[in-house]
């Protein structure tokens, strides 16, 4: 069995791996995609967790980076670890792939850009927002991370539908 790390540093990670941005409760079909790459390119996975609560203060000269949250009353970056840790170890398990959890911070699409930019990543794997009124507003605020992923890294990137799909006369955004 392939030991699981939360906390590994960049020396362990796998190089040239298919990467999977993932957040705390989402579809682990994004996952479960990104693993079956994974298999085919014959690399291992990393699945990515970027904490949008935190910002980057410094880098030591060793590669040690150093945060500071934004809002001392948010989830813990631990916590949320954990959560997608168990999730994916339960949608992953038999699947024969090389997985490791890896946290990074600030601005998602620049941040898994950035860590695939340093390992040669093979593919990129983001999900679709869910369907909420709420999620609209915040990518009209922010953009969505495969549109922004796509304008700005050479990689190949795999956008993986969340949930039921919308009917071509349906409206998108609704409250749920």
């Amino acid at each position: 069995m392939t030991e699981h790390r939360i906390h590994d540093d960049e020396a362990r990670l796998p190089r040239t791996p298919v990467i999977v941005g993932v957040i705390p409760g989402q579809y682990t079909r994004v996952t479960t995609e990104a693993a079956r790459y994974a298999k085919l390119h014959g690399v291992g996975l990393i699945v990515a967790h970027v904490d949008v609560t935190r910002f980057v203060t410094y880098e030591d000269p060793d590669g040690y980076v150093h945060t500071a949250p934004i809002d001392l009353g948010a989830v813990s970056s631990a916590a949320q670890l954990e959560q997608i840790r168990d999730a994916t170890a339960a949608a992953l398990t038999g699947s024969g792939v090389e997985w490791v959890v890896h946290q990074l911070v600030g601005d998602p699409a620049l941040a898994i850009k950035h860590l695939a930019d340093r390992l040669d990543a093979r593919l990129l794997v983001v999900g679709t927002r869910r369907r909420r009124f709420g999620e609209s507003i915040r990518e009209f605020l922010t953009g969505s991370v495969a549109a922004r992923l796509a304008h700005r890294q050479k990689r190949p990137i795999l956008v993986v539908p969340l949930g039921e799909s919308a009917s071509d006369d349906e409206e998108l955004w609704t409250e749920a």
